[in-house]
C-alpha cells in the first residue's frame, strides 16, 4: 500500500471512498455532508488530501489540515494541525489503511515541527476512536462540539 498526496486523477475515487465509508454510518442521513466528502478538488485547495493506494486503486483517504487558517480547521490553535474526513473503502476495513493514513499525517506534522495533531470523531464511530487511542491520542472533552442537532463530535489530541 502506498500513501501519498492525492492527484487530480484520484479525486473522484477518493470522493467515492469517503461517501461510501461515511454512508455506512449515516446512510440516508449523510445529507449535504456527502457533497463535502465527494468534493475532493475543493478540499485539496484548502488542505492536503492524502490517499492510500492498493493495487492501483484508492482504498482510503484523509484530509490533513495544515494550520488554523485553513477553511477545514475546526478550532485549531497555533502550531496544531488537524485530521479530517478519514475514510476507508468498506471492502478494505481492518487492513491497516486507516492506521497508515493517520500515521502519515502524524509523521508529516512532526516533520513540519507542529505541536499537536487534533481531530474530531463522531461519538458513534467506535472503531475510529479505538484507532486514535491506540496511536496515543487522548480525549480532550473541552473541545467537543455539535455541528448540528444530531451529530456529536468528540475531540482527540496527540501532543508531538
Amino acid at each position: 500500500m502506498d500513501i501519498r498526496e492525492a492527484r487530480p486523477d484520484d479525486y473522484d475515487a477518493a470522493g467515492d471512498v469517503a461517501v461510501a465509508a461515511y454512508g455506512e454510518f449515516y446512510g440516508a442521513n449523510l445529507g449535504s455532508y456527502g457533497g463535502h466528502l465527494r468534493d475532493v478538488a475543493t478540499r485539496a485547495r484548502g488542505a492536503v488530501v492524502m490517499v492510500a493506494i492498493d493495487e492501483g486503486h484508492v482504498v482510503g483517504t484523509v484530509t490533513y489540515v495544515p494550520e488554523a487558517s485553513s477553511p477545514y480547521a475546526e478550532g485549531l490553535r497555533p502550531g496544531e494541525v488537524g485530521i479530517r474526513m478519514l475514510a476507508v473503502a468498506p471492502g478494505h476495513k481492518r487492513r491497516g489503511v486507516g492506521r497508515a493514513l493517520s500515521l502519515a499525517c502524524v509523521e508529516r506534522a512532526r516533520g513540519e515541527g507542529r505541536s499537536a495533531v487534533v481531530l474530531h470523531a463522531d461519538q458513534i464511530m467506535d472503531a475510529s476512536q479505538q484507532l486514535y487511542r491506540s496511536l496515543g491520542f487522548r480525549r480532550e472533552p473541552t473541545r467537543d462540539f455539535r455541528p448540528d442537532e444530531v451529530t456529536f463530535l468528540v475531540c482527540y489530541v496527540l501532543e508531538l
